[in-house]
């Protein structure tokens, strides 16, 4: 499923002395099956722009279009846009409610009226996902540790069964193990199913590991679009906007200042240990 934005103006309280334009002229398309990350310091309108995505926003001018149909053209259809694209919030488990995790991941799809059978298979599969053990889901979510918690919540959004999954900063508070083991997950189910993922992240090592295309926003606008080698490769202007590029791609360009002869544009680890290794064995 594809999402194009075009010619996307908001602004926040329009007509009074707090008027602020948050999104200035976006044109956007993801296309199916893409796994985009989107950067930009705080303010620069990442999670305004996200809300536009699913309708949760609706724009001072320009439209949206999910598969090419405008999900404005019919307000009554704006529930049905919502089911397919799955909006998971900076700490989500602040989001969670019910007394069990499985009534709590059973809440959406019951609001569909769908069949009990059908909502136990769907909770089922949405644990197998996010790697949670069955045996979790009669005891209370407030029990379960912060990762745990992220996971259930995420878990209720995708037993929704989205097309497209936006993700706002996934892995934020949580330890480095609790991190790697959510994007992992993440990672595996848009490889195992499909679907087109959307990561909010201000870790430059987790978008560099993950995604397949970057963007990056800077005071409402998109300024950068590409790969995430590509993108990177730009230091000084990431820079100017705030920002910067995974830690390892310093240490390349600083390698490569002293004269050794390696690609300074490596983004991750993995990449470096075998370009250093190809560079020291000749």
């Amino acid at each position: 499923m594809s999402i194009e934005l075009k010619n996307i103006n908001y602004s926040y309280s329009i007509g009074t002395p707090f008027e602020k334009k948050a999104l200035n002229n976006i044109n956007l398309k993801i296309h199916t099956g893409e796994f985009v990350g989107l950067i930009g310091h705080t303010g620069s309108g990442k999670s305004t722009l996200i809300q536009h995505f699913n309708g949760l926003i609706k724009p001072s001018s320009g439209q949206v279009f999910l598969n090419k149909k405008d999900i404005y053209l019919d307000k009554k259809k704006l529930k049905e846009v919502r089911q397919k694209v799955g909006l998971v919030f900076q700490y989500p488990e602040h989001q969670l409610f019910e007394m069990s995790v499985y009534k709590d991941i059973a809440f959406g799809p019951h609001n569909l009226g769908l069949a009990e059978d059908e909502i136990k298979q769907r909770v089922k599969e949405a644990l197998d996902i996010v790697g949670l053990d069955q045996a979790l889901t009669e005891q209370s979510p407030f029990e379960l540790s912060g990762g745990q918690k992220r996971r259930v919540a995420i878990a209720g959004v995708l037993a929704m069964q989205p097309e497209i999954l936006i993700l706002d900063e996934p892995t934020a508070g949580l330890d480095p193990r609790g991190r790697d083991e959510i994007l992992t997950r993440i990672a595996h189910l848009h490889k195992q199913l499909g679907i087109t993922v959307i990561l909010v992240s201000h870790s430059m090592e987790d978008i560099a590991k993950y995604v397949h295309r970057l963007l990056v926003m800077d005071k409402g606008e998109i300024k950068l679009d590409g790969t995430p080698k590509e993108v990177f490769s730009k230091v000084e202007e990431l820079e100017a906007m705030g920002l910067a590029v995974p830690q390892i791609t310093y240490l390349m360009k600083a390698l490569k200042e002293v004269g050794l002869d390696i690609d300074e544009n490596i983004i991750d680890l993995k990449q470096a240990y075998h370009e250093i290794s190809k560079v020291l064995s000749e």
